[in-house]
């Protein structure tokens, strides 16, 4: 028999991928979250709409699951995690401090936990041209905000759970997921998708907004990529956080220019010096990836953006349109204004 498997926030952008990931490989799967994805029809053998906040449902969402792969969280894009603090702390302290007691009580064999590479110093991402993150660079800890420090501390949650109770735990730190299927609007967008959608809403020879200086820096790591390394590690016997992230840094600028081209517009650029901008530099150390799993990420961001701005720009349209048929009145009405 296949293994059972729980993904919660399977509704979200990664979630809803890795369901079908799962059920393409051959495993039965369970989706737990509080909404199903407004892009992709959940491939999920049974899917529940559950708050994992409250104890009763993380205990019934475990119930007759072998593995758990835990990405259920309160989060959002730089906008959101640098403004909504204590929020995103009790919910998501809430949802894994019950989600692993809970996999504990019903014998779960093992269990991913999806943290983030926000739980890396401040101290070590002042410049643009950061060194890359290694896994043992997390301590001292100065987690750059609450989204940080709740995820480090549900790392060593994980830790302890092995340590006292045998739990086969894994932990992956996401370096800013991004493809097709994702939010794009709405604040809690991340800077690929957010970049995709300002391109593809702006009229070539007209403007888009960019928050801080755009010389800021980070590595994106591209959907597919992140579902291999999720289940890789989850297959090995790896403990301790591992990256999962991309060794390709760029600039916020050069991301705007790559949306830029693949919308074949030329835009300004309005700096937004007041916006939130996190760190001023990060990037992902993938060397202890390739001796783990003996693997890395595969698709370039050119590539991965090449598949992710037609989704947005499509969507952008889409959503034109239908703004369009709103506001025109209905045939009964036209009717009734000739007469």
């Amino acid at each position: 028999m296949s293994k059972r498997v729980l993904v919660t926030g399977a509704g979200g952008f990664i979630g809803s991928h890795l369901v079908k990931f799962l059920k393409d490989g051959g495993y039965w799967v369970r989706g737990v979250d509080v909404v199903q994805s407004s892009f992709m029809r959940s491939a999920a053998d049974e899917f529940e709409l559950l708050d994992l906040r409250r104890w009763e449902n993380c205990v019934a969402a475990c119930d007759g699951i072998d593995e758990v792969y835990s990405l259920a969280a309160n989060m959002g894009g730089i906008g959101f995690i640098e403004t909504v603090h204590g929020e995103v702390m009790h919910d998501n302290v809430l949802i894994n401090t019950h989600m692993l007691e809970a996999a504990r009580l019903a014998g779960v064999q093992r269990y991913f936990y999806a943290s983030s590479a926000c739980i890396y110093p401040r101290y070590r991402q002042e410049t643009a041209e950061v060194p890359a993150l290694a896994e043992g660079e997390a301590y001292p800890a100065d987690p750059d905000n609450e989204y940080g420090w709740e995820k480090l501390y549900t790392e060593r949650l994980c830790a302890a759970y092995h340590r006292d109770y045998g739990l086969e735990t894994r932990i992956g730190r996401f370096h800013n997921i991004y493809g097709p299927y994702g939010t794009y609007e709405g604040g809690r967008e991340k800077a690929p998708a957010a970049m995709c959608r300002k391109v593809a809403e702006a009229i070539d020879g007209g403007e888009i907004e960019i928050w801080g200086d755009g010389e800021q820096t980070r590595s994106f790591c591209y959907i597919d990529d992140c579902l291999e390394g999720v289940f890789r590690l989850m297959r090995s016997d790896w403990r301790e956080p591992l990256n999962i992230g991309s060794e390709e840094s760029v600039t916020i600028n050069e991301l705007a220019n790559l949306a830029m081209s693949l919308g074949n517009k030329r835009l300004r650029k309005n700096y937004l010096l007041d916006k939130p901008q996190g760190v001023r530099g990060r990037n992902s150390d993938n060397e202890l990836m390739r001796k783990v799993l003996g693997w890395e990420p595969q698709v370039s961001l050119a590539e991965g953006m090449g598949k992710t701005y037609p989704w947005v720009a499509s969507q952008v349209n889409a959503g034109r349109v239908r703004r369009k048929i709103a506001a025109e009145p209905s045939t009964a009405a036209r009717t009734a204004t000739a007469e």
